[in-house]
């Protein structure tokens, strides 16, 4: 039985976890979500069974949104050779696979499109770390400065102005594609140390053109991404922006940036920004507790009006209620704790006694 709550100080009537959250002509059927996760088990880039057995069981278990992993928009931007990627017309009908099994089960297909930038050509991280070489199947990565993300290793090649629109321009080509292969939701990626957080931050960025130095040229680059992909996206559709909201690290990409950076998006187009953090330095030094990057959602959200949602060792059912209840964010979205458990959206519901429809095929295990 869903319970009416406010929003401390505001008066305004506090959404619950099962309560449902339309974005322009989308409307999730709560405000749970399953988080971008890298499988690493593609080839060339195509998605196969297993990302639909591994997608599909989430929408199956009662999520609002399926988010598909980081989808590389060109082959370098791959974080590894066994990234899932959309930089070609033929990975559009495995996706498209995907796209309508989450449908037809009752959540929104979504897909985020990503470029790995200076932290590409890694194995799978159950193989190790280190770079792959391009003699041994690897390639030369990119950045917006040749500097290396672990000290001593190679240097990715800077890219030139020219490269960098090419890049814009496939970011855009990309959004065209996902719209084809029926999402409904896309996601630019530019968090976690990845091509466009390295355009963000000082740490990773000391380019001297109008693409580095100052606030204004550094964000340069994500704003021309994000206009890129709004104007190829269906106006229907939501944009979601996921960042890193701090490096952890004195000196380097900061919330008070993020505040403005997301500022700026809500007037592009961007509807939702998902707020992770880190993954720009191995120095970076996190304060890791349960919902550790919840405040970020909740400043973000306060100080610009756009929607936010929270990730982060959000594990429990109360601890996920909670966030949307008292207006932390407007969405919850889970990875590690999907993965202990494909269902938890249906359990969550049981536990804190909100009615859901399980799939027919299931009712006789959500029944009292």
């Amino acid at each position: 039985m869903s319970v009416v709550h406010t929003i401390e100080g505001t008066g305004a009537p506090a959404a619950s976890l099962f309560t449902p959250l339309k974005v322009r002509a989308i409307t999730l059927r709560n405000r749970i979500a399953v988080s971008p996760m890298c499988q690493y088990s593609a080839e060339d880039g195509f998605a196969g069974d297993w990302h639909l057995v591994h997608l599909g069981s989430r929408a199956v278990g009662g999520a609002s949104l399926v988010l598909m992993e980081a989808t590389a928009v060109e082959p370098r931007g791959r974080i590894s050779p066994a990234d899932t990627g959309i930089w070609k017309d033929e990975h559009i009908d495995p996706l498209s696979r995907i796209a309508r099994f989450l449908r037809a089960h009752g959540a929104a297909a979504g897909i985020q499109l990503a470029h790995a930038g200076r932290k590409a050509s890694t194995p799978p991280p159950w193989q190790g770390g280190g770079v792959i070489a391009p003699e041994a199947g690897g390639w030369q990565p990119v950045a917006p400065s040749p500097i290396p993300f672990q000290p001593g290793g190679p240097a990715p090649c800077e890219l030139s102005i020219p490269e960098i629109g090419a890049i814009v321009d496939a970011f855009r080509s990309a959004a065209v594609r996902a719209a084809q292969a029926g999402f409904q939701v896309a996601e630019i990626h530019a968090a976690h140390g990845y091509l466009i957080h390295q355009f963000l931050s000082p740490l990773s960025n000391r380019r001297t053109d109008e693409y580095g130095g100052s606030f204004e040229h550094r964000v340069r680059f994500a704003l021309e991404v994000i206009r890129a992909v709004r104007s190829a996206w269906p106006e229907t559709l939501p944009l979601f922006l996921r960042i890193s909201a701090t490096d952890w690290v004195e000196g380097g990409w900061d919330l008070d940036q993020s505040v403005e950076l997301s500022r700026r998006v809500r007037e592009l187009g961007v509807d939702l920004i998902d707020c992770s953090s880190g993954g720009a330095s191995p120095e970076q030094r996190i304060a890791l507790a349960p919902g550790y990057q919840v405040p970020f959602a909740e400043r973000i959200r306060r100080e610009t009006g756009i929607l936010t949602g929270a990730v982060g060792l959000i594990t429990t059912a109360e601890q996920a209620a909670e966030i949307v209840r008292c207006g932390q964010a407007d969405l919850v979205l889970l990875a590690r704790q999907f993965l202990r458990d494909p269902y938890f959206p249906l359990h969550a519901a049981r536990e804190l006694d909100e009615h859901v429809d399980p799939p027919v095929q299931y009712l006789r295990a959500f029944t009292k």
